[in-house]
């Protein structure tokens, strides 16, 4: 994977990090959970991947200087309707109920929710998970889906490598991820695989807090010429590889 690096331009503490939100007219905060490769990873003490590359284009775009904030994927909606972040980008699925909290930007990429199991599972499909212990990310919309599946057991993680690491140690049947981080995942564990059939469809996009419809539309005009100039998918294929 080639990889490029984005330096976190400022973090703020605790006690600022109100006032380092959409009130600063200098800073575009991003609120994300960066354990989420290949959209967002710490690599030594930076933050990167492909969700960092695109916000610091946005960023530059507007004028303004990208702030990253890693935080619970869980509190990032949260941070973004306080005015304690901008922007939500963590590869962020756009759903109803997301709809509710924060207005989404066009959407900038497909993702899709996979399962990973072990190499000796005998889940070969999404209907296979019946009566199963299922690990998910609390938040995520694998967490969603899971919650439909007929007599699961549903074992929640802070984050995915921890749900990743209880399936190698038998803790549990199978985890719900999406697609490039579960190709990471099993990339980096020789005893997983990834089941062929695809548990969702999706589409990742940018969140903004509900009353501030100027930024949506200036990141929507940014994400247009993006997306025309073909620099969003030069960024994604740096980081995914073609099939």
């Amino acid at each position: 994977m080639k990889r490029s690096m984005i330096t976190v331009l400022a973090v703020c503490a605790a006690f600022v990090l109100s006032a380092c939100g959409s009130g600063s007219s200098n800073k575009l905060v991003m609120a994300t959970n960066a354990a989420f490769p290949p959209y967002e990873y710490v690599e030594g003490s930076e933050i990167t991947g492909i969700d960092p590359e695109i916000a610091k284009l946005i960023a530059d775009d507007l004028g303004k200087e990208l702030v990253i904030e890693d935080m619970a994927f869980d509190s990032i909606i949260a941070a973004v309707q306080s005015g304690k972040a901008d922007i939500a980008m963590a590869g962020m699925t756009v759903t109803e109920d997301r709809k509710q909290n924060i207005n989404f930007s066009d959407p900038y990429t497909e993702a899709a929710q996979v399962i990973v199991v072990k190499n000796d599972s005998t889940v070969a499909s999404p209907d296979d998970l019946k009566g199963k212990t299922i690990g998910v990310q609390i938040g995520t919309t694998g967490d969603i889906y899971a919650e439909d599946i007929e007599e699961a057991t549903i074992e929640r993680y802070s984050k995915y490598f921890e749900a990743i690491n209880a399936l190698t140690q038998g803790k549990i049947d199978a985890v719900i991820v999406d697609r490039e981080p579960g190709k990471v995942f099993v990339g980096e564990n020789a005893d997983l695989k990834m089941i062929d059939e695809e548990f969702t469809v999706e589409e990742y996009a940018i969140g903004v807090a509900k009353d501030n419809e100027q930024l949506l539309n200036d990141i929507n005009a940014s994400l247009k010429k993006l997306q025309d100039s073909g620099k969003i998918d030069e960024i994604i294929n740096k980081y995914i590889k073609a099939e």
